[in-house]
């Protein structure tokens, strides 16, 4: 049996690696909120290859990396399995994903290691796998390394049994031993000699483990469970955020620090429920400063746009330099929220600013999102070694070669390198703190940060507000221009449907809420590319990946990848913000046809909610549901309002008590810790108090329709589900699409409170601008010029109606209006809005004749 000794240093890395940062140098370093890698290592140039393995035929960049390794690798698959079992030999298997530094690392003095190499090959089966291509892979021997040693991270490196089960697993190894670390060399001889003498307890022992992780890993409807209380769930996750709430600099821990968009996106909720409220007020500024502290920041970058992954420092100062595709797309909604909200152009240029970088930058000619910038680049064209954020950085002597220009008007004789420096925060011998550089690859360097607001750099060199941000904006391109003559880190050109699908939300959302036309067009450009080559029109399957090929031509793996459960609910969201953003019903009949899909692979009929992989792989062990959001949300967390959204387009009411059973089955959490599952819990409000249904009348090309459907859009308001009508029915048909049934009034739990109006004035209808109120809080509907807006209630006299600063005349024919709905003259599922004079009845707009339900308002201003 494997000594106890062993057993503790191997599993305990995780936990001694984050204890003394300046102990050692060569490290993986675990961080809340999810796994990640530090900074630091070195990479060499070769264009002579002495070994080739299995890889060289693989599709992932992340293998081909490794396909000239002395290593004899294998891709995941019988093959390897068969010969593990056949030659009795334990697996070393070893996870990543081609941007990930630490994985470049142990490759360089692991990997390529000639003698280390050989041990492997003669000790273990070795096996390679990208975690993007396989996350059910990679979460399953995950838990299993967070459970034994309360971390985790990349490269995963796991020993298993020739039937995969792990037994010892860790993340990052030094080739050989130090004083904090075992070396690499010594794990592989030890537990080699371990298999030999000990094999049965070794056996025995990774038995006990499993039935453990199977114990732990269960996710069920417990009992009575039932979805949890939304006021309860939104309080406590609140409480949490704000205790971890950094007040000056913003985010939500010390260091190091995520985006985190779903803490964002659970704040701007939970202002929307409490918009009057000092908790509602703090929430929307916790988000608001953590946003506009990111942008300022070194994650941000100010000369090519985009963010990096994460910041390693409490001041979003110095990044880990790679950019990932899920978090640009995330962060453009947040970033578009909040401009939403606040009326702040500030945030909407950071969308675009987003945008801009996944355009020109992540993007396939076929219409598709590549998946992530590597951090590590040559420093120059003649560099032997990659460093990290070599394409990044600068040294104060770079700027002042490439801005010497005097400014003009300034208060003293500065050039405009001066006010660049000044503004970014640049420093003679650079603005790494040592502490944050552990390789001294930034020694010298400089990471650009605003250091001031516009106004006191205008003030320190007596400039014009604008004269400045001209020369900011000139500099800038300056710095483009020189840094596009640097070698580029790698990009890796696989292309995820999940990650995908994240990315066209955050194009159509953009689109909806900037009223760009343009970010809606990419977004169904890109869900063309997905519908193209990333699913199977024959099963009615998503595939998880395909890969830029030789000529640029998009390539599939000779047996393609099936989509996970990820894969399907990014893409079924993606595919409803695409049919509210551009009206076309082709993306909403393709999203309830994946929500069918969905559920017949992934759903626990027992235990209720999804499992993340479908049945029938006998090469994984557990089939997991994901208790966490997040640098992502968690499927299930995205399912609910999925599903929700689906029952409201389609009138299934199955989708409604999935949804439920979903935060049934989670609801411990939810109660306990909902600071885990932020996402999860703001679908707790819309599952409780249901969607909000806004149906408008009108020609989906006519303009006055668009106008409308920017009224809608030009305020946040979670949960809202734009449902636009043709303004004349066809024959036979209810209002909503043509091909989807209205809900079934009085089905399941949504209740009508009301509907929400929007029309065209008649001729006849005097202008007006209403509101309506709820227990005493007014709430005023913002309606362009050529628009009217009424709620009409349908329950109760705690709804009033209030019409300010109109005519005797018109109020008069309000309140008619008003009382003949509350008296039940409006059939309340499917209401011709009239109004009288006299004896004659007009409509309102010609030719609409029905209004589909709208669930419970619940007096939500739009």
């Amino acid at each position: 049996m494997i000594s106890a000794p062993l057993l503790r240093r191997c599993c305990l890395l995780s936990r001694r690696a984050g204890a003394n940062r300046a102990a050692w140098t060569r490290r993986t370093v675990f961080l809340r909120g999810g796994p990640a890698m530090a900074t630091g290592g070195k990479s060499s140039r070769s264009s002579i290859h002495r070994y080739t393995n299995r890889l060289i035929n693989e599709k992932s960049p992340y293998l081909l990396q490794h396909a000239h390794n002395p290593v004899d690798w294998y891709p995941w698959g019988q093959e390897a399995f068969d010969k593990a079992k056949k030659e009795n030999k334990l697996i070393f298997l070893s996870v990543g994903y081609s941007t990930c530094h630490w994985c470049h690392v142990m490759e360089q003095e692991s990997f390529k290691n000639k003698e280390i190499g050989k041990i492997l090959n003669d000790n273990f089966v070795c096996i390679k796998v990208d975690r993007e291509e396989r996350p059910d892979v990679d979460k399953v021997y995950m838990t299993f390394v967070q459970a034994t040693s309360s971390g985790g991270g990349w490269p995963m490196s796991v020993w298993l049994t020739p039937d995969l089960k792990p037994f010892i697993g860790g993340t990052y190894f030094p080739p050989e031993d130090g004083i904090y670390q075992v070396g690499f060399r010594t794990v592989l001889l030890r537990i080699a000699d371990q298999w030999k003498r000990n094999k049965n307890a070794l056996l025995e022992n990774s038995q006990r483990i499993m039935s453990a992780l199977l114990a732990r890993a269960e996710i069920s409807i417990k009992g009575e469970d039932s979805p949890p209380p939304f006021p309860e769930v939104m309080a406590r996750c609140f409480q949490q955020l704000s205790e971890s709430y950094d007040e000056e600099y913003g985010g939500f821990s010390e260091f190091p620090k995520f985006p985190t968009p779903v803490n964002l996106n659970f704040l701007f909720t939970y202002w929307a429920l409490h918009r009057a409220s000092p908790d509602g007020a703090r929430a929307l500024q916790m988000a608001l400063h953590t946003l506009k502290m990111m942008a300022y920041g070194g994650i941000h970058d100010h000369i090519a746009q985009g963010f990096h992954r994460y910041s390693t420092d409490q001041r979003w100062h110095v990044p880990h330099f790679e950019k990932m595709l899920y978090d640009q797309g995330q962060l453009a909604v947040a970033y578009a929220r909040a401009f939403q909200i606040s009326g702040d152009d500030f945030f909407a240029d950071v969308a675009a600013d987003v945008l801009l970088y996944v355009s020109r930058d992540l993007s396939d000619r076929a219409g598709g999102f590549y998946s992530a910038e590597d951090a590590d680049s040559y420093p120059t064209a003649k560099s032997k070694e990659k460093r990290e954020g070599a394409f990044c950085v600068w040294t104060a002597e770079e700027i002042q070669c490439l801005l010497p220009e005097p400014v003009e008007g300034a208060s003293e004789r500065k050039t405009l390198a001066d006010v660049f420096m000044h503004h970014y925060g640049v420093k003679e011998g650079g603005n790494v703190s040592p502490a944050k550089d552990p390789h001294k690859e930034l020694r010298g360097q400089n990471v650009l940060i605003v250091q001031y607001s516009l106004e006191l750099t205008a003030a320190r060199f007596g400039l014009g507000l604008e004269q400045l941000k001209m020369m900011l904006a000139k500099s800038r391109e300056r710095l483009c221009e020189a840094r596009g003559h640097r070698p580029r880190p790698h990009l890796d050109t696989k292309m995820l449907a999940s990650w995908n699908g994240l990315m066209i939300s955050g194009f159509a959302q953009s689109g909806m809420i900037l009223g760009k036309e343009e970010y809606v067009s990419r977004a169904g450009r890109a869900a063309d590319f997905l519908r193209g080559h990333l699913f199977d029109v024959s099963s009615g399957r998503l595939l998880r990946s395909c890969y830029r090929g030789k000529g640029s031509l998009v390539e599939q793996s000779a047996v393609p990848i099936q989509g996970f459960l990820e894969d399907y609910v990014f893409v079924i969201q993606a595919l409803f913000d695409l049919y509210e953003a551009s009206l076309n019903q082709g993306w909403l009949e393709w999203a309830v046809q994946l929500q069918r899909k969905q559920d017949e692979l992934f759903w626990d009929s027992k235990g209720f909610a999804y499992f993340s992989s479908e049945a029938g792989d006998s090469s994984l062990l557990l089939r997991l549901k994901e208790d966490q959001d997040g640098v992502e949300p968690s499927a299930n967390s995205v399912a609910v309002a999925n599903l929700l959204r689906a029952a409201c387009y389609s009138g299934n009411m199955e989708w409604v008590e999935k949804a439920g059973q979903i935060l049934a089955a989670f609801s411990e959490r939810l109660l306990k810790i909902p600071v885990a599952l932020p996402e999860m819990a703001q679908a707790t409000v819309a599952f409780h108090r249901t969607l909000k249904q806004v149906v408008i009348c009108g020609a989906p090309e006519g303009e006055d329709t668009k106008d409308l459907l920017r009224c809608v859009h030009s305020v946040f308001t979670p949960n809202k589900v734009p449902s636009p009508q043709p303004a004349k029915q066809p024959p036979g048909t209810q209002a909503g699409s043509a091909s989807l049934p209205l809900i079934t009034p009085g089905a399941g739990s949504l209740q009508p409170a009301g509907f929400l109006m929007l029309f065209l004035p008649h001729p006849l209808s005097p202008p007006l601008h209403p509101c309506f109120s709820f227990k005493g809080v007014p709430y005023f509907l913002h309606t362009p010029s050529k628009c009217c807006a009424l709620f009409i209630s349908l329950r109760g006299k705690e709804h009033e109606y209030h019409s300010p600063g109109v005519s005797p005349d018109t109020e008069k024919w309000l309140q008619r209006l008003f009382l003949s709905a509350r008296s039940r003259e409006m059939n309340c599922y499917n209401a011709a809005c009239v109004f009288k004079r006299g004896s004659q009845r007009e409509t309102l707009v010609p030719g609409w004749t029905y209004l589909a339900q709208l669930p419970a308002l619940n007096c939500t201003c739009i």
